[in-house]
């Protein structure tokens, strides 16, 4: 991913007023980012740690998607989940579903989509083996070459903003 500046985040948001845009902070460590082994830029916010978002590049400029995070919940040390972005297993503390609200007014009308996804917003990272998730029995190996878990990850993530900036069905 190129790296994007302050403006360029702000003004890509499809799901949130500009003035919520503006009021969004930015990750702690933006200025330390490591841009080239991120596909997409997924953050909780530090300033609302219920909100997080995500920007995605796109040809004609990036995306963003701004996501309720629910509020924490008691989960199980035995059980696991799974991110349906990057298919990697967690702890269940690891995964968490997370709501956009619908771009436009299907938004303001309260619409919302959600997807179960890490609930640090790393998938890029865990696709690449840069950083682990904390699971008992470790990672599951897969046959899949890290080009083929990105393209699958890209897939996912895909058809997961699509879901949030389609038109209304006629």
């Amino acid at each position: 991913m190129e790296p994007l500046t302050e403006k360029q985040i702000r003004s890509s948001f499809v799901n949130c007023t500009k003035g919520e845009a503006a009021r969004l902070r930015l990750p702690l460590d933006f200025a330390e980012l490591p841009w080239q082994d991120l596909d997409f830029l997924g953050w909780v916010d530090p300033g609302a740690p219920l909100r997080a978002h995500l920007v995605i590049p796109r040809p004609d400029g990036p995306v963003g998607i701004t996501l309720r995070v629910p509020a924490a919940t008691r989960t199980s040390a035995v059980k696991s989940s799974l991110c349906q972005i990057c298919l990697t297993g967690h702890a269940s503390s690891g995964v968490t579903l997370l709501a956009a609200p619908l771009a436009g007014a299907r938004g303001r009308e309260g619409n919302t989509v959600g997807t179960y996804i890490c609930a640090d917003l790393a998938c890029p990272l865990y696709v690449r083996g840069k950083r682990q998730p904390k699971l008992r029995a470790g990672r599951q190996e897969e046959s899949l070459t890290v080009d083929d878990r990105v393209a699958r990850m890209w897939g996912n993530l895909d058809s997961f903003a699509a879901r949030i900036t389609a038109a209304p069905a006629a």
